[in-house]
């Protein structure tokens, strides 16, 4: 989708695809950040890392598609080392600023769809965020879970966390999220939806901003959905020797046709 209402494209608002090998993503840093609801997302989510990483009795925290590193830096701060890698430069830089980088922080621009370079093994690896449905297919889902693991030691644990398509009605647009924000400067209005057709969601988003600029523009990131007998046949197939699926950060049973997410982990 383009402009819409708008004598020109609206600055660092353009189309977004759903590319892992695509850098389209750096353009949606900004956006990312003013929908995300840091404090209140990682307060729900905080428990279950805390109690993985007891589990796995973890030291070394890998991080695909960290974005701009609210999780990578959440581990830091419990004073473990931590790699944050994300395909869009702009995303990775942002981090940087955010949260520094030391001997044990650290960030690289990687998409997680490629091999994963480390002296050591990692004791877990997640990727969080339905960053894994942004894969063009299923085949690349598989490789990248078999990157995940390779990157972990034995004993180690992989975490999935994708939105559960199945869930979604089939139909319009269920917008979402309303919230006002700073946008290049400029006061905004962002409302974000996600429709589904079929396998396929997409995450859509308007901008407007105020009325005297005349300006709005709309954009949308398609995702694939993902079967939890997929993602637990692929892992398993990787080498995973044992794999649990969950609902969300609650820990309660996944169900198909009303979780919110779909959470794996192996180890």
């Amino acid at each position: 989708m383009g402009c819409l209402r708008c004598p020109r494209r609206c600055r660092g608002f353009n189309k977004a695809r759903g590319d892992i090998n695509d850098n389209s993503f750096n353009e949606l840093t900004d956006l990312y950040e003013a929908l995300s609801a840091w404090p209140k997302r990682l307060a729900r989510e905080e428990p279950v890392f805390r109690r993985l990483v007891a589990q796995a009795q973890a030291r070394c925290v890998l991080g695909v598609a960290c974005g701009t590193g609210q999780h990578a830096a959440m581990f830091h701060r419990w004073g473990l080392s931590v790699e944050g890698a994300d395909l869009s430069g702009n995303m990775i830089d942002q981090a940087r600023k955010h949260f520094g980088e030391d001997p044990i922080l650290r960030w690289t621009v990687r998409s997680f769809d490629m091999p994963i370079a480390a002296a050591e093994p990692f004791d877990v690896a997640l990727c969080v965020g339905n960053s894994l449905a942004l894969t063009p297919d299923l085949a690349a889902v598989n490789r990248t879970l078999g990157y995940l693991l390779a990157a972990v030691r034995p004993g180690g644990k992989m975490v999935i966390q994708v939105l559960n398509l199945w869930a979604i009605p089939q139909g319009p647009c269920r917008w979402q999220t309303v919230r006002q924000a700073t946008w290049h400067g400029s006061d905004a209005l962002i409302t974000k939806g996600i429709p589904r057709t079929g396998a396929r969601g997409f995450v859509e988003f308007i901008l407007a901003l105020p009325a005297e600029s005349t300006q709005s523009a709309a954009t949308a990131i398609s995702f694939i959905g993902l079967e939890s007998d997929d993602l637990a046949r692929f892992a398993n197939n990787q080498g995973a020797a044992r794999i649990e699926c969950f609902g969300g950060y609650l820990m309660e049973p996944y169900v198909r046709e009303t979780s919110t997410d779909l959470l794996l982990i192996t180890c």
